[in-house]
């Protein structure tokens, strides 16, 4: 073996066992959470309504309903998920948290209510997240695990790349008919290999997500440093010398209308009024519901409902409808089922690489010890 091989194979062991369970857990939630919309669509009911064909009721009166249920709530977040979706409005109680409650859009009936941290797959994606470790320790331990497990990947892809063509073939093959540890081996390198671009791109993906540097990094390359990244993404603030009371009625209304008016055939429409957000009221658009790429949003001044900035998806550069594909890849749902799978199954492979990693290891480990030590014997001389 090469130095250069050496330290490849120094990187990737070390490497693998420093960051082995951080990976497996990442990865296994991943796999867990890539179904989630389907799998709760067939167990619950109340995230299907019947489409009545009414028009959906505004906004306010969603806020309305809520407020009359929880009195202390803030509702700062509306969604209304598609016509045959239930609206859903994310209120912010204060000490007892969040609520979610979901409401017949034609209707105003509140038919579901909870709190996030009691659904499973919020449990999942939290673990996935943060490992259930307070937020700001908990991104970074998953972040630094998920770049070593990048150059984990890259060096195994070194390593473990055929020298001649002849062994190409049986390198990208599973040998069942062998030994156990022949096809834990072959489990770890070949499906390694197959692995490695899709697992490259959920890991970047995943790190645009959780650090603006990163989002940033691939929004200035896509723009090829073009386009101010400030100017595009940088929300308005409201005029809070313009108060309330110029407007003809709710600004939340009054967006909303706008939304569906520009972007008629949107699927799913989310309207945010989060104090600690933005100062002004904001709605986007989106092109399919529970997708969360390809969307249209717009700024409101939440005093008097005057549009404060548009985000015309058409108009948007290439980096920020890249970055706002982050979610859609992440998770495999960027072009439907297909890529579900496709991330399913990498994810799943990547949990299962520091097991056999591991196997790997340990066995060599063994087989060292168990080398049998070389004895002099006495010969006798006649």
């Amino acid at each position: 073996m090469t130095p250069f091989k050496k330290v490849m194979l120094f990187c990737h062991r070390w490497l693998g066992l420093i960051s082995g369970l951080v990976v497996f857990i990442v990865s296994i939630t991943g796999c867990i959470f890539c179904f989630q919309d389907e799998i709760q669509d067939a167990v619950y009911d109340y995230r299907t309504v019947e489409n009545t064909g009414k028009p959906y009721i505004q906004p306010s009166q969603l806020i309305a309903k809520v407020k009359k249920a929880y009195p202390k709530a803030s509702p700062d977040y509306i969604y209304y998920y598609g016509t045959g979706r239930p609206a859903g409005v994310l209120a912010n109680t204060g000490k007892d948290g969040f609520e979610y409650v979901f409401l017949n859009p034609y209707s105003g009936i509140i038919t579901h209510t909870e709190k996030p941290q009691t659904n499973f797959f919020i449990i999942v994606e939290y673990i996935h997240l943060y490992l259930l470790l307070p937020p700001a320790i908990g991104k970074w331990v998953v972040g630094v695990s998920v770049i070593i497990f990048m150059v984990i990947m890259i060096t195994g892809l070194i390593l473990w790349w055929p020298k001649r063509k002849t062994d190409r073939k049986r390198s990208f093959t599973i040998k069942w008919g062998g030994r156990w540890r022949r096809v834990n081996y072959d489990l770890h390198n070949v499906l390694g290999f197959y692995a490695t671009s899709v697992a490259l791109v959920l890991s970047i993906s995943g790190l645009a997500i959780a650090f603006e540097p990163v989002s940033k990094a691939i929004y200035n390359t896509a723009n090829l440093g073009r386009v101010d990244y400030n100017r595009e993404v940088t929300e308005p603030k409201s005029d809070s010398l313009k108060r309330a009371g110029l407007a003809p009625k709710p600004v939340v209304d009054i967006a909303f209308a706008h939304a569906r008016q520009q972007v008629p055939n949107a699927e799913m429409f989310l309207i945010h009024n989060d104090p600690a957000f933005s100062g002004a009221i904001g709605v986007g658009a989106y092109a399919k519901s529970m997708r969360y790429s390809h969307a249209t949003g717009f700024e409101f001044d939440k005093y008097n409902g005057r549009l404060l900035k548009s985000y015309i998806y058409d108009k948007k550069s290439p980096g920020l409808k890249l970055n706002e594909m982050n979610y859609d890849i992440h998770v495999g749902q960027i072009f439907g089922l297909t890529t579900k799978i496709i991330a399913f199954l990498a994810s799943l492979i990547c949990a299962s690489l520091p097991i056999t990693g591991l196997i790997i290891w340990l066995g060599k480990r063994n087989k060292v010890k168990r080398s049998p030590k070389i004895r002099h014997r006495k010969v006798a001389v006649a």
